[in-house]
């Protein structure tokens, strides 16, 4: 088994979660008393925030950067960002490390192509929802339709993230909330959508949603098993 490294901290919360199914899905792929061979490197997220919320992508890069050169150094194969918002320096990340990179939209992608799904609704943080690194590579690399909720839906979606699931407080409202979302996208054509916030998935559970789910936790997750394992 490859060594599986992950740059963590991205909430811890969410990091945790990596943690259990990897550990889980090689327990159920393996038998007996297997479990993952990996190593994290887990951020003090207030410190990374601070960058996001500053705008300050550049620090926040070279902070990731040497996270992933440390695991390269300890002995990882692989980098797993846990976070789709990091995802944003994942080219640079790469680089640092010289390691391949277990790309989050890219493990996404995969079960909705597979399913002949091409119109999806994105839900994550503002940076994601917004930003191009990641409806782009859905798009531009997978062919997918990326919708995403109007702009005071998405500030709903990303204060919901930033001042209640990264600090593990799932609330009976801001499921609501999310579900409102989710109709909003179903009714501007999206077929299915993605959880991409690694914290969604605490929140909204397949039952949940007017929609089918893809969480993008559980298949990043998956796919860095997939690679270990390969």
């Amino acid at each position: 088994m490859r060594r599986i490294g992950l740059i963590g901290g991205l909430s811890w919360e969410s990091s945790a979660e990596y943690y259990r199914i990897i550990n889980q899905a090689a327990q159920r792929r393996l038998g007996g008393l297997h479990s993952a061979n990996c190593v994290m490197l887990s951020f003090d997220f207030a410190e990374i925030e601070a960058l996001q919320a500053a705008g300050d992508w550049a620090a926040a890069t070279q902070r990731m950067a040497l996270a992933a050169r440390q695991l390269a150094e300890a002995g990882a194969g692989c980098i797993v960002i846990c976070s789709n918002t990091m995802h944003q320096m994942a080219d640079a990340v790469q680089a640092a490390a010289e390691l391949p990179l277990v790309h989050i939209a890219d493990a996404t992608a995969q079960p909705i192509l597979q399913a002949g799904l091409q119109t999806v609704g994105l839900l994550g943080t503002r940076f994601t929802m917004q930003q191009h690194f990641y409806r782009g590579r859905l798009g531009e690399r997978h062919g997918l339709n990326v919708l995403i909720p109007d702009e005071a839906s998405c500030a709903a979606v990303h204060d919901i993230i930033y001042n209640e699931l990264v600090r593990g407080e799932v609330r009976a409202e801001s499921r609501r909330e999310y579900q409102r979302v989710i109709e909003q996208l179903a009714a501007a054509g999206a077929q299915a959508v993605i959880l991409g916030c690694t914290e969604i998935s605490l929140l909204i559970k397949p039952a949940d949603s007017a929609l089918p789910t893809y969480d993008s936790t559980e298949l990043h997750a998956l796919a860095a098993l997939d690679w270990a394992l390969a």
